[in-house]
């Protein structure tokens, strides 16, 4: 089977799936269910059907395209290298992502909603989203294409949101194998973790769909558990993170 197909057959079979469980999770999410007295005062007023500019709407939008990217990354570096525990970690994290994809994905059908819009990515996130600007952005000040905290990140290269590998990065993973198709993908997926961990915890912050809410603050805690180990791995390859 090609790399191409692989592919096609994950994010497929993950949109499928998702489906049926976004279905039972919307709906649910939608009456109220299981929101306990903690439920905030957002998620219980939230409309039954996000807004096409809200942040429910957004993050799903942009973290498909973030978590695509991913899976992507993942099944080159098992194409260039024969290390297994490289590998294991980039079944994981393309299985997971292309799971969660679907997940979104699902979510905007249901909720008849475009998967793409002429909005500026990350457009969620600014001002004009109950008073919340871009301060969620942590640990992003210093990567390339954005200003810091507070700031509109600047698309370039291909790379349209905090983390994401630009076309000559890929391009320089494409043409990487054995040892250094290790390193720079570990680098690759260490920043891209890091801009997808910021964009979840805006999500926790300013979505309303309580199963949409619950699914961002889990990327959190997943993908921070997944830097520590990229961390350790590095450090195993004379390298290290690069920020």
């Amino acid at each position: 089977m090609t790399r191409d197909r692989r592919i096609q057959w994950v994010a497929g079979s993950a949109v499928a799936l998702a489906l049926l469980f976004a279905g039972v999770a919307t709906v649910a999410s939608a009456r109220g269910d299981g929101g306990g007295e903690g439920t905030d005062r957002a998620a219980a007023s939230a409309p039954r059907t996000p807004a096409v500019d809200s942040a429910d709407a957004g993050f799903a939008r942009d973290m498909a395209v973030h978590h695509q990217q991913a899976v992507e990354m993942s099944f080159l570096v098992r194409d260039r290298t024969r290390d297994e525990e490289v590998r294991r970690l980039a079944y994981d994290i393309a299985n997971t992502q292309a799971n969660q994809r679907g997940m979104m994905l699902g979510w905007l059908d249901l909720w008849e909603l475009p998967k793409a819009t002429s909005q500026e990515p990350m457009a969620w996130m600014a001002g004009g989203h109950e008073g919340h600007d871009m301060a969620g952005m942590d640990g992003m000040a210093g990567m390339d294409g954005t200003a810091g905290p507070g700031s509109r990140y600047r698309a370039h290269d291909g790379s349209l949101m905090p983390g994401m590998a630009t076309r000559t990065e890929l391009d320089r993973l494409r043409a990487a194998s054995g040892r250094k198709a290790e390193v720079l993908y570990l680098q690759l997926m260490t920043d891209h973790h890091k801009g997808g961990i910021g964009m979840a915890r805006g999500c926790a912050r300013l979505c309303t769909v309580k199963v949409e809410k619950r699914l961002a603050q889990g990327m959190v805690e997943a993908q921070q558990s997944e830097l520590d180990v990229m961390a350790d791995m590095l450090a195993a390859r004379g390298a290290k993170p690069r920020s």
